[in-house]
């Protein structure tokens, strides 16, 4: 593919593409060829700018230029078309410099050897198969007398792979083509032969697929004099919607020189008892090259004004985004300022919602509404531990009870009840759920460690050093937080396992409550004449009795030793959860307001190398942003400046 600036043409490589090239005017002499009449000095400042703004490259910022786009089937002629608008040898001026440029490679070449060099670079990039690349090659050229156009040579169309390219040249040589013609700046010039039927050309079939009108079209019919018959008609019945109209050409032949050709084709088109009867307003290269630059220009201050506003946004859009991207830190000052504000940040952050219970700040995130999660997490805790504790209220009833009795009995009083009978089942039940506790420490501190990572990335990760830095601080502070609860916990659970105390008297009050059943359930249990098995005891629902009668003489001792494990072990499930409610305020409050800082500080300024200026480092893709946008900003800078002058000489040239 070829493209063709004031200055530049572009070749995207394809093995076996045509490596058309077109001349190109050096802006600094003046104009000869008669192929250029139109060109002017109003014309001059637009082709200028938009030169400028390619060379600046503004397309890699999203922003599509006018340019004329070459699309044709294979062996249309529109590499023939290509090197006649280059017309390298109409006048005796000093020959044209020449250079390729590629790959960040610029090679000198010149017109003896550049379709050389052109395959030779196409084979850098293409390799040396058939198949193709999307990867321009840009052809430098300055000359006299040649039109000033910009032209992107798209590779031919073929459907039926040759040996060496791939299955899919076509799908692949389809999409190259879609990409290019489908902007709307783009003006497609389609090359047909005269040989073809429009109407069935693959070529106009994708042109019309994206300019369904036509209004950005133009066709060039090559070989005119291989096939006359009917060219007339083709050309003015337009069945193809052709809206910036035809021009016909005839092709160099042989070892013909360039000004011969053109002497052929106007003798061709004047004489030709077919070809004479077309418009010469649609005939020849002349004609050709002088409707280019005119819609070339066209184009070009039709866009201009909205290629102008996309810069303006772009580059405002850029330097907003620039600004919100962390200040970059040049001295240990700034650095332990930024670090001083951003550490009060984020605890002031994690006080608000790990400790007053707001989140204005994550208003949407109700993972973020601490306060409210860890009252979910401390109820469902109570829950568990209630649901597990009461899941065998009315199973044997009392033979637990009885067993302990049974084997704690000794020499004493009567209807004694021995304190080792209940310190035993006291020690069974809390084992049974002592796992529970701990279970729940390990989940509690799983979540503030997610909310506490949360805040401080937030805070710190822009800065790339102090985020590996903070991140390794908050998870070794809370692992050592988690482990102390863990440890704290293990001694709540032993110590309810070594001694029975209370001085709440909810425990009296609900056992004496429970108490109160005691004689009619006895009664009930031992009556002989009892219709039903069971009996409803308040509290624990309906109770099967009908073991019970055998142990009459522990009746009494079994069932005030259930009440009373009953009344204080709601105290010792309320007391777990109570405390572990106090134990994580006060570990969440140390946490926040002053073992956080202090990990962090330690770990920054530490026994690590470096300490604040590791800080001032940014992570890798905050800094890689920054060079882009950096980058963006000043080449649209420079576009802005480019089409402000272009105003200018515009308004100058009116005045």
């Amino acid at each position: 593919m070829g493209q063709l600036t004031s200055s530049k043409s572009t070749v995207v490589p394809q093995q076996e593409a045509s490596n058309a090239l077109v001349g190109v005017l050096d802006p600094n002499e003046p104009l000869s060829a008669p192929i250029v009449s139109s060109y002017n000095d109003r014309i001059r400042p637009l082709l200028d700018a938009i030169d400028r703004l390619r060379e600046l490259m503004v397309m890699e910022e999203g922003i599509q230029l006018p340019t004329i786009v070459v699309v044709g089937d294979q062996s249309s002629g529109k590499s023939s078309v290509l090197e006649s608008l280059a017309d390298f040898n109409t006048t005796s001026d000093p020959q044209p410099v020449l250079s390729l440029e590629f790959s960040d490679q610029v090679v000198p070449t010149d017109e003896d050897h550049i379709s050389e060099a052109i395959n030779e670079a196409t084979e850098r990039i293409a390799g040396n198969g058939k198949g193709i690349s999307n990867n321009p090659i840009t052809l430098v050229v300055k000359k006299k007398g040649v039109p000033d156009l910009t032209m992107v040579d798209l590779p031919g169309i073929t459907r039926v792979p040759v040996h060496g390219q791939p299955d899919n040249i076509y799908e692949q040589t389809r999409d190259i083509i879609m990409e290019y013609i489908t902007p709307e700046e783009s003006i497609i010039l389609n090359v047909l032969s005269a040989s073809v039927d429009f109407t069935t050309c693959e070529s106009i079939r994708m042109s019309q697929s994206v300019d369904k009108t036509g209004e950005r079209t133009i066709a060039v019919v090559t070989k005119a004099d291989r096939a006359p018959e009917g060219l007339l008609e083709k050309v003015t019945a337009d069945d193809v919607n052709i809206g910036l109209g035809y021009v016909c050409v005839r092709n160099r032949i042989g070892n013909e020189s360039y000004e011969e050709a053109r002497m052929e084709e106007a003798t061709l088109f004047k004489t030709h008892p077919l070809l004479s009867k077309i418009d010469k307003s649609i005939v020849g290269i002349p004609v050709l090259a002088q409707k280019l630059v005119q819609i070339q220009a066209t184009s070009i201050a039709r866009n201009l004004p909205e290629i102008v506003k996309k810069i303006n946004d772009k580059l405002n859009s850029y330097v907003a985004e620039l600004s919100r991207l962390p200040k970059h830190l040049s001295s240990v000052a700034e650095a332990t300022t930024a670090f001083m504000q951003i550490v009060g940040l984020a605890k002031e952050s994690l006080r608000k919602i790990l400790i007053r219970g707001e989140f204005e700040e994550y208003p949407d995130d109700k993972k973020m509404h601490c306060s409210a999660r860890l009252v979910d997490m401390l109820n469902k805790f109570s829950d568990e531990l209630h649901s597990y504790a009461e899941s065998d209220r009315t199973r044997d009833f009392l033979m637990d009870e009885i067993k302990i009795l049974e084997e704690t009995k000794d020499i004493s009083l009567p209807n004694f009840l021995p304190r080792t009978a209940f310190l035993s089942i006291l020690q069974r039940k809390v084992k049974e759920i002592s796992g529970m506790p701990i279970e729940f420490v390990d989940k509690l501190w799983n979540y503030v460690e997610e909310v506490v990572m949360i805040v401080l990335m937030h805070h710190v990760g822009d800065y790339y050093q102090l985020q590996l830095s903070t991140r390794r601080a908050a998870n070794n502070l809370i692992a050592k937080m988690k482990e102390k609860s863990i440890k704290w916990m293990e001694e709540v659970v032993e110590m309810e396992m070594v001694t029975d105390y209370t001085c709440n008297p909810e425990y009296i009050s609900e056992w004496n409550k429970l108490m109160a059943q005691q004689d009619s359930f006895i009664s009930g249990a031992l009556d002989e004449n009892r219709i039903t098995s069971s009996i409803k005891l308040e509290g624990f629902g309906d109770i099967e009795v009908g073991h019970l009668k055998q142990y009459a003489h522990l009746l009494e001792q079994a069932f005030d030793l259930r009440m009373r494990m009953t009344a204080y072990w709601k105290l010792v499930l309320r007391r777990l959860v109570d405390s572990m409610a106090l134990h994580l305020q006060l570990s969440v409050k140390n946490l926040v307001n002053k073992d956080l800082e202090f990990e962090i500080v330690n770990e920054l300024f530490g026994s690590n190398v470096g300490g604040i200026e590791r800080f001032m480092e940014e992570s890798p893709s905050i800094a890689s942003k920054r060079s882009k946008l950096n980058k963006s900003i000043l080449k649209l800078k420079g576009c802005k400046d480019v089409v402000a002058n272009i105003f200018d000489r515009i308004v100058a040239h009116a005045d």
